[in-house]
């Protein structure tokens, strides 16, 4: 029983560590979500801002042609790549809640398990009668074999004129005891 609840419990641990890795994971991908959501809306206000101020094509390819880098525009993101990325990210958060209600779901289980373990144990209030129990029939046994015991009676034979002592230890606590020694 020990060992299953320290596996039960190690395995909550185990759980929750999970967990708390996916929800570390979860956070930092919505961080990056609205970062970009913010771009994107950065993006379409600067788009509204050139439709106002609506530039002569001859004046743009020349503003093109000496202000802008080259390697610079090629390293932009195209909007079909954005929106490819965009998409990968929603299955990456899809992906993660699907794991986070399932270790949610093992987490109730595995909780329900060790409500169930224990709810079939013995508490302190029963245990107390049980020792009670066990003491009394203990107590019993007890007088049972003092009556039982064979009662020694000192031989004061002629001949002797010290009582023979013999060494005993106690059963129960290994104490010694003095004690006549039995028979002739």
């Amino acid at each position: 029983d020990e060992e299953l609840l320290k596996r039960i419990q190690a395995t909550i641990v185990q759980v929750q560590g999970d967990y708390e890795k996916l929800s570390s994971v979860t956070g930092n991908l919505l961080d990056d979500r609205h970062q970009k959501q913010k771009d994107i809306e950065a993006l379409f206000q600067s788009l509204e801002r050139l439709e106002k101020e609506k530039a002569d094509k001859e004046d743009l390819a020349l503003g093109i042609n000496v202000k802008a880098d080259k390697t610079a525009l090629a390293g932009k993101v195209s909007r079909t790549q954005f929106d490819a990325s965009m998409e990968r990210l929603n299955e990456m958060i899809q992906e993660m809640l699907s794991r986070v209600t399932g270790q949610e779901q093992g987490w109730h289980q595995v909780q329900r398990q060790l409500s169930e373990e224990m709810d079939s144990k013995l508490d302190r209030l029963e245990l107390g009668p049980f020792r009670q129990q066990l003491e009394e029939h203990w107590k019993s046994i007890l007088e049972q074999l003092k009556e039982k015991a064979p009662q020694t009676e000192a031989d004061d034979a002629a001949g002797i004129k010290k009582q023979l002592l013999a060494h005993f230890h106690c059963v129960s606590c290994d104490r010694p005891l003095s004690m006549l020694v039995p028979g002739p």
